[in-house]
C-alpha cells in the first residue's frame, strides 16, 4: 500500500527521567504523538517495577536519576528482559553501545525526540536507518 501507515514496533515507552520538565514535556508530546506513555519515573526501582509489570517496548531514560542507580543500570536489566533503551542524556557514557540501542543528545527539540524514537523503531526492524541530529545509533553484533 503507497500511503498505508508504516510498521511500528515502538509503541509502548517508558519514560526514566531525574528531570521533572523534561519528563513532562516527553511525556506530552510523545503521548501526543501516538505513542502510549506506560508510565514517567525518576528512578530505577521504579522503572523495574513497571518492567516487570507492564508490556515496554522501548525504554527512553537518562543517564543520571534520582538515586544513586543510573540509567546505566536500568539499561543492562532491560536488555536482559528483551527491551531496549535510548538514553536521551547530556552526559556521555563510552559503554552505551553494549547496552542501548542508541543515545539521543541533550538538548533536544521535540521534533528531535519523535524523529529519534522513529529512527530507533526502523533500526529495531533492521532498516536502514540515516540518524536524525542529535542520534547515535548503535549495531549490536547479533543484528
Amino acid at each position: 500500500m503507497l500511503f498505508g501507515k508504516r510498521k511500528q514496533v515502538v509503541k509502548r515507552i517508558l519514560i526514566v527521567e531525574d528531570e521533572p520538565l523534561t519528563a513532562f514535556d516527553n511525556e506530552n508530546f510523545l503521548g501526543d504523538a501516538g505513542y502510549v506513555i506506560v508510565a514517567t519515573v525518576d528512578d530505577l526501582e521504579e522503572a523495574l517495577s513497571v518492567l516487570d509489570r507492564e508490556e515496554v517496548h522501548l525504554v527512553l531514560s537518562d543517564v543520571r536519576l534520582r538515586s544513586d542507580k543510573t540509567g546505566i543500570d536500568l539499561a543492562r536489566a532491560a536488555k536482559k528482559r528483551g527491551v531496549p533503551t535510548l538514553f536521551a542524556t547530556g552526559h556521555h557514557y563510552p559503554g552505551a553501545a553494549e547496552i542501548a540501542v542508541g543515545c539521543l543528545k541533550k538538548p533536544y527539540s521535540n521534533r528531535q525526540l519523535c524523529k529519534a524514537i522513529e529512527a530507533v523503531d526502523k533500526h529495531l526492524q533492521r532498516q536502514k536507518v540515516k540518524p536524525p541530529k542529535g542520534l547515535e545509533l548503535f549495531i549490536h553484533e547479533d543484528e
